[in-house]
């Protein structure tokens, strides 16, 4: 059986196993039951939050059914970013913080994230006992009965709290007033905070994708499709445009001049300013191995140290806890400031950009040229199976032969994506025509063996 927690949590196509209402209520069950494990006296919480998804409903509910049944509260907050979850379950105390959403992918698919009380995801360690819990059954006779069910009530401040927490993480010394500002809220969990929290901050704000209605989130909108965010920079002559994914834990940036930034440039800037005023604890940031060439070269000529983890927000952070370092993320945009939040936030994320072209009074276009993005192609095929990467033989004697090719100009690096059925080849290398040739070439041999 396939392991039921992916990178990002449970992750699938909504109304389908695995993220079905019965599936639902037994992972609130099992939550609960590690809550009440993990914290013997007092009454028990779990907040629950969710994107704009039209399945959250169901999922929702039967989260809240589950939880209640273990004899714990529920604290419910509606739509909110992924990180708003973080804060609130850390702020008001409880036991566990879940997020209904499955971020960038399209509306169909749903997803569970389960934090701790701290602020942080789960570790694998406890969502593996969450997951045996499921399986075996173990906890289904543990029925509470009377006063000792649990209870279900709404927040109806969770969204002020989270707005005055953004707010505060940008420096006192700096503004944005009068900046002209674009949002993509990708008609998704910040489609409510993001302008209120730029427009509060004096920002002259024009928000696009702010009208969920439970089918649109993701459409053609976002971090992933910039095409809506470049236009309306250049209409507005805009300064930036900031484009979020669904659950707000992403963020990718499009300059006055409509080009998009990546994560690693993103990092780039700020960790170069945070050096400047001596916020990067240890002179440290931490990436994965999908992080460009250029940035590589760019920490190095900075004197800023690197540590390089897995692929997944969840193993940056743990290196960034492990080695004390502020500044962590991906160039998918999963950034973590960790001086400000236990996990990625892209509205965060922005007012630390922000702040840097204010300190540098420099346009972000200017900005970005702190690193020189090597050439990279990446090709995500769709697969029927996942066998070890290393069993591919033609894969693996293709790879080598490349590598041979590149030398010291450039890497490959060939994974599983951890949340869907997909096969990512990447390659960097001297030229756009390398890069494009080497990377079709082993798609193709991924694409003939286990695409779908």
């Amino acid at each position: 059986m396939a392991r039921l927690f992916g990178t990002d949590g449970v992750r699938g196509v909504a109304n389908v196993d695995p993220m079905t209402a019965e599936m639902a209520l037994e992972i609130g069950r099992a939550t609960a039951f590690v809550c009440k494990k993990h914290k013997k006296n007092g009454r028990h919480r779990i907040v629950i939050g969710k994107d704009t998804r039209v399945s959250g409903y169901m999922l929702e509910t039967a989260l809240t059914a589950g939880i209640c049944s273990m004899g714990v509260d529920v604290l419910l907050v509606g739509p909110m970013p992924t990180p708003g979850i973080a804060f609130i379950t850390h702020s008001m105390r409880a036991d566990a913080g879940l997020v209904i959403s499955a971020s960038h992918n399209p509306y169909q698919d749903n997803g569970i994230k389960i934090f701790s009380r701290a602020g942080y995801k789960l570790p694998d360690s406890e969502e593996d006992e969450i997951e045996e819990l499921i399986t075996s059954g173990r906890i289904k006779d543990i029925r509470p009965t009377a006063e000792d069910i649990g209870k279900a009530r709404r927040i109806d401040d969770a969204m002020g709290r989270y707005i005055v927490f953004c707010k505060n993480t940008f420096p006192e010394d700096l503004n944005i007033e009068g900046m002209k500002i674009v949002l993509d809220c990708a008609n998704g969990a910040t489609y409510k905070v993001a302008p209120i929290i730029f427009s509060e901050l004096g920002a002259e704000v024009t928000a696009i994708h702010v009208a969920p209605n439970g089918l649109n989130i993701n459409d053609h909108c976002g971090s992933q499709f910039t095409e809506d965010l470049r236009a309306k920079v250049l209409e507005q002559g805009a300064a930036i445009g900031l484009a979020f994914d669904g659950d707000g834990d992403r963020l990718i940036v499009v300059d006055e001049t409509g080009a998009e930034l990546t994560g690693d440039q993103i990092i780039a800037i700020c960790a170069r300013m945070y050096r400047e005023r001596g916020w990067l604890n240890n002179d440290l940031v931490i990436t994965t191995v999908m992080s460009n060439f250029g940035f590589n070269l760019a920490m190095k000529e900075m004197g800023i140290r690197q540590g390089v983890s897995q692929v997944g927000d969840r193993y940056v952070l743990e290196m960034m806890k492990a080695r004390d370092a502020t500044i962590g993320g991906e160039p998918s945009g999963h950034m973590i400031f960790h001086n400000h939040h236990t996990t990625g936030d892209g509205i965060i994320s922005a007012l630390q950009l922000l702040a840097a072209v204010k300190y540098y009074d420099q346009p972000v276009s200017a900005l970005a040229r702190v690193m020189q993005m090597a050439p990279q192609h990446m090709i995500n095929i769709d697969v029927r199976e996942k066998p070890p990467i290393e069993e591919l033989a033609e894969l693996q004697a293709s790879i080598r032969e490349a590598e041979e090719e590149l030398q010291d100009r450039g890497r490959i690096l060939v994974r599983y994506s951890g949340t869907q059925p997909m096969c990512r080849v990447m390659v960097e290398g001297p030229t756009e025509e390398v890069t494009h040739r080497i990377c079709a070439r082993l798609a193709g041999i991924v694409r003939t063996h286990i695409g779908k």
